[in-house]
């Protein structure tokens, strides 16, 4: 093997399809209600963007196994980022509250991916402004580790150790047209986009 091939970028290969996903907010949704004791007082909000899609499919199917509709709401973290200037700028989001509030409530928190756990201290830091909930817990599609902050999941759909040059993509039919997890390197899409581009200038120049 050449030098070249041991550093071309991997490209994405998927870890979990349609039926793993809806297998995995199943499960997620029986330990609910089992940890829960039967959901009478959990109120479930989705972290935009792929949190809330998410959320929605875990509603769902808390309300095949409890009979009962359980409060639905999103969060929208945005302004309460500890990154914020070091990212492009993103358009808000709607944070959509149930009628019933939060307080006194168990609040499940839903994601796609957990990583540094920045986003799920922000996650925390906005529930502040809204209300006082009885308790928090986490829900995540993945857990890929490298956490910067002392946070865990308290539901994991697959744990998925990962290195810090390889990126997790999490597909979702409502937003993406398929479900899908996808693991690669971080850069295989930049550099692949710079090859194209050095393949059509070598392709104009003259001979």
């Amino acid at each position: 093997m050449t030098a070249h091939q041991e550093s071309a970028p991997r490209p994405p290969h998927q870890v979990l399809d349609g039926t793993d996903i809806a297998r995995v907010i199943t499960r997620i949704a029986h330990e609910i209600v089992e940890r829960a004791k039967g959901a009478e007082d959990v109120v479930l909000l989705g972290i935009h963007t792929r949190g809330v899609h998410l959320a929605r499919r875990l509603h769902a199917r808390l309300a095949q196994i409890t009979d009962q509709d359980i409060p639905l709401g999103t969060l929208d973290i945005t302004m309460y980022r500890d990154d914020l200037r070091l990212k492009p700028a993103r358009a808000l989001e709607h944070t959509e509250i149930p009628p019933g509030g939060i307080d006194g409530r168990l609040v499940v928190l839903v994601d796609d991916v957990l990583f540094s756990g920045r986003t799920v201290r922000a996650a925390l830091d906005a529930l502040n402004d809204i209300g006082r909930p009885r308790a928090v817990q986490l829900a995540v599609l993945v857990d890929r580790g490298h956490r910067e902050l002392p946070i865990r999941a308290d539901y994991v759909g697959k744990n998925l150790p990962t290195s810090l040059r390889e990126a997790v993509q999490v597909r979702l039919s409502d937003r993406d047209g398929v479900d899908a997890v996808l693991v690669g390197d971080r850069d295989f899409a930049a550099r692949s986009s710079q090859a194209m581009a050095a393949q059509a200038t070598e392709s104009h120049l003259p001979e």
